[in-house]
């Protein structure tokens, strides 16, 4: 596990934890003056990730779900079983919010109840002590896949990558919702940071207006063009 902290502005607390065989990024969104932290995609190594939350003597109100898909939220894939929010819930009485249309796929992969689960649309918004939280709808990967906004940073799962976009070939997954979700994020100004569901770039972050310039789904304007580059 290892961990990417910036000096951001106010109260804003955001950590970039890397964790797992696949390069996935958890990360920690708070509040300094309150210390309540909310957790986005705990998986792979709960244990650590809540000793961590602990030694900063954080308080955990809640965890967020990008999507539904198990290296991020936990669950058994591949011959594989990985431990995510249910580990997560065994210790911590918090909430798991992920969009509507993502609920029947959470509670399939965790086996978590209704009551585990908040459901959230996009424009809606949570607050973290001092801090606002703004959910984003972005289907494409998964019909319910969100981004978390937060000030000038974009926490993107697996919607948006450095160097690419998530893929649209796995059930549930629609290459026209795609296209238009990247329409949505490219619309965001230059400055946002972005902080992507995987390390899978030359960086692990960059503003939006130097992925606007390097990654090539972010510059397509149409869905012809877009259609040809996805292959159909």
């Amino acid at each position: 596990m290892s961990e990417t902290n910036w000096q951001e502005p106010s109260d804003l607390i955001i950590e970039q934890i890397e964790i797992g065989p696949m390069q996935n990024f958890t990360y920690l969104i708070g509040c300094r003056s309150t210390r309540e932290v909310v957790v986005v995609d705990p998986a792979w190594d709960i244990d650590s990730l809540t000793q961590h939350i602990e030694s900063k003597d954080y308080t955990l109100k809640a965890a967020l779900a990008t999507h539904y898909h198990p290296d991020h939220v936990g669950g058994s894939f591949g011959g594989n079983s990985v431990e995510g929010v249910a580990r997560l819930l065994e210790t911590h009485a918090v909430k798991v919010y992920a969009h509507r249309k993502e609920i029947p796929g959470m509670q399939k992969v965790t086996e978590l109840s209704d009551s585990d689960l908040v459901s959230v649309e996009s424009g809606d918004t949570l607050k973290v002590g001092n801090i606002e939280v703004e959910f984003l709808h972005t289907p494409g990967h998964t019909p319910g896949s969100q981004c978390f906004r937060i000030n000038n940073t974009l926490i993107s799962g697996d919607t948006l990558f450095i160097n690419g976009c998530g893929r649209v070939d796995l059930p549930g997954s629609n290459s026209e919702d795609m296209y238009h979700s990247m329409q949505k994020l490219a619309a965001l100004p230059d400055d946002t940071l972005l902080l992507p569901g995987h390390n899978y770039g030359h960086v692990p972050n960059a503003t939006m207006g130097e992925t606007k310039k390097s990654n090539t789904y972010m510059r397509i304007d149409s869905f012809d063009t877009w259609k040809m580059l996805m292959g159909g």
